[in-house]
């Protein structure tokens, strides 16, 4: 028997894949096959002296037929594992999906505990529904227990409820070649627990000791490969855990939707009144943030990734929580056909912004506004807005409402008016907090042009949805991976206290559900309300009728400088350097007063500004 047995050994060698499990199978065949014979014929030793040698203890200790059935046993599982080498069958479609029985005996098994999503569809009976709607906001525990019980809030049966049930494929499989993969790189991990989120399943693992993080990070393609999915997104560690996670896409989506995140315990019990809906985590856990803690926002992306119906949600959110008298909105939106539907909202100070210079106004509006805030929190000695409110409600004024400025397209605005654009975010940026004003960028080129080094220094919250190149989300985020994104709302988000980028997938809502948001607010706002509003309001809404216009202080050598350019048909500071004598900081803010009175155009780098005025009728 010995020579078959190496004949079909000799096959082994053609599967390196069981190669070792196939000798085993020969080893378990011959120490079979030597112990059974010996029991036949013990004077010529049929066995040989390895029978002897293997079968003298069973007979001794067991007796002539449990030795038998040992051997026998033996025997067929040898045959069985040879059997396999010498008449291999081809894996059909459904027997891929299942693993063989030779992987399920040989294989390392570990366990992986999932962990379902949490965020399945929970119906509630409509009684208890209404028994939880707020009314007012005299239900909510906020820093202002003003009550406001002539404009109640919108109800949530405006808005639909989460739909679908995400599928992640294979777990313990996809667990398994993750662990394989590492160890064939020399890595060596133990798999924890699986993450079911709205958009990717996050697949956890613990290194051994001695492994160092880079090592696991540079396999994201290998991994990639070997798991037949792209992208994939590796992060290490996870934010308080000793733990690696990797994010793998799910096959089918959940829709995440705001009705169950508005009606979520942590948002109807929140402090703040500028809480909003970020969406869900890669657990499913439901992810919230407060405006006036950031307090500024930048959202970038490319386009049709989910920035616009990502500020629908922060818009919606803050409309579900505040009156008109306590949140007033300025919104600047320069594609023209995302903001108009808020028109009719009772909370604008002003119809939605579509042109450049009426942005440029609305930025200096506010400016005033809030140096004027602060010579009235002055008198009255308060430090920031809460502090001014509760003053106000104990002297029975008017309160002081949040401004909320969101700008939906800032690369139009920079490009159109880009110094006179940033200075007046990094201004606002820098002193508007404590006065209750906040803003809130969005833009689809997150190019240094756009998104500059100040206004960075001054927002460090950020929200990066997919992008283009790694280069763009090193733009926004200081670091790589929103190229890695799956788009459709998934984004990183980072802020002052989580430094670190959190995977979140946003809150989905329809226009259809903003339009019964928006329509259910107007209805509410009648002329009753209008004319019961304070003076404040009224105050505001006269001044962006008449937008101020701030003129630079005039120059002494300013009618010169004029003549000056115009008869040399080019503008540029060295010229009137040269030609007035003057030093470089003083021509520069000659040029910047000829571009404000319309003589010269704007800057185009290194080129002489363009002329307008070429005689003095003109």
């Amino acid at each position: 028997m010995f020579p078959f047995i190496l004949l079909v050994l000799s096959f082994a060698f053609f599967k390196k894949e069981y190669r070792k499990i196939y000798f085993l199978g020969a080893i378990l065949l011959i120490l079979g096959l030597c112990g059974f014979l010996s029991f036949f014929d013990a004077e010529e030793r049929l066995g040989g002296s390895l029978g002897y040698i293997v079968a003298f203890p069973f007979s001794e200790l067991f007796g002539f037929w449990v030795s038998q059935i040992v051997f026998s046993a033996l025997i067929s599982i040898g045959i069985l594992i040879l059997f396999q080498s010498l008449f291999p069958q081809k894996e059909t479609e459904a027997e891929t999906e299942r693993p063989s029985i030779m992987k399920k005996i040989f294989t390392p098994s570990f366990r992986v505990k999932e962990i379902p999503p949490i965020f399945k569809e929970k119906k509630i009976p409509a009684e208890e529904e209404k028994s939880i709607q707020p009314s007012s906001l005299e239900l909510k525990t906020r820093p202002i227990e003003k009550e406001f019980k002539s404009f109640p809030l919108p109800p949530f049966n405006l808005l639909e409820r989460d739909s679908g049930i995400p599928t992640s494929g294979d777990i313990k499989n996809n667990s398994a070649i993750i662990k394989k993969t590492l160890q064939d790189f020399g890595i060596s991990v133990e798999m924890a627990r699986v993450y079911i989120g709205p958009t990717v399943t996050q697949y956890t693992l613990k290194p051994t000791e001695g492994v160092k993080l880079s090592k696991i990070t540079a396999l994201n393609n290998d991994l990639s490969l070997a798991l037949a999915s792209h992208p994939i997104r590796i992060e290490a560690p996870i934010p308080g855990k000793p733990l690696v996670g990797i994010e793998l896409p799910n096959k089918e989506r959940a829709l995440v939707r705001m009705r169950n995140l508005i009606a979520h315990p942590d948002f109807q019990n929140s402090t703040s009144n500028l809480t909003f809906i970020l969406g869900r985590d890669v657990t499913g856990k439901a992810v919230f943030a407060d405006l006036a803690r950031m307090p500024h926002i930048l959202l970038a992306g490319a386009t049709g990734t989910g920035k616009t119906i990502g500020l629908n949600s922060l818009i919606i959110s803050l409309l579900y929580q505040n009156p008109p008298e306590m949140l007033k909105f300025i919104l600047i939106d320069p594609k023209r056909v995302e903001f108009p539907i808020y028109n009719s909202l009772p909370h604008l100070l002003t119809p939605v912004i579509l042109d450049v210079n009426q942005s440029i106004s609305a930025l200096k509006w506010l400016i005033n506004e809030m140096e004027r805030r602060f010579e009235v929190f002055a008198e009255k000695r308060a430090r920031d807005i809460i502090s001014y409110n509760q003053i106000a409600k104990k002297e029975e004024i008017p309160p002081v409402p949040y401004i909320i400025l969101i700008i939906d397209e800032l690369a139009d605005l920079m490009a159109a008016r880009g110094r006179e654009i940033e200075a007046g975010i990094v201004r606002l940026a820098q002193m508007a907090r404590a006065v209750g004003i906040h803003l809130v960028l969005a833009t689809q080129r997150p190019s240094v042009e756009v998104v500059t080094g100040l206004i960075k220094a001054n927002i460090t919250s950020r929200i990066a949805f997919q992008v283009a190149s790694q280069v763009d989300s090193r733009t926004v985020l200081d670091m790589g991976g929103a190229e890695k994104l799956l788009g459709s709302g998934d984004f990183l988000y980072i802020s002052a206290e989580t430094t670190k980028p959190k995977r979140i997938q946003s809150a989905y809502i329809s226009e259809k559900e903003v339009r019964k948001t928006v329509s259910f607010l107007e209805q509410k706002d009648g002329e009753v309300q209008r004319i019961e509003l304070d003076e404040f309001e009224k105050s505001i809404s006269e001044n962006f009728k008449k937008p101020i216009e701030f003129m630079q202080e005039e120059d002494p050598l300013y009618e010169e400088a004029k003549r000056l350019v115009r008869e040399a048909k080019k503008a540029s500071a060295s010229l009137l350097q040269r030609r007035l004598r003057v030093g470089y900081a003083r021509a520069a803010r000659l040029i910047d007063i000829l571009e404000e009175r319309g003589v010269v155009g704007p800057g185009e780098g290194a080129k002489p500004r363009e002329v307008y005025i070429k005689s003095e009728e003109e």
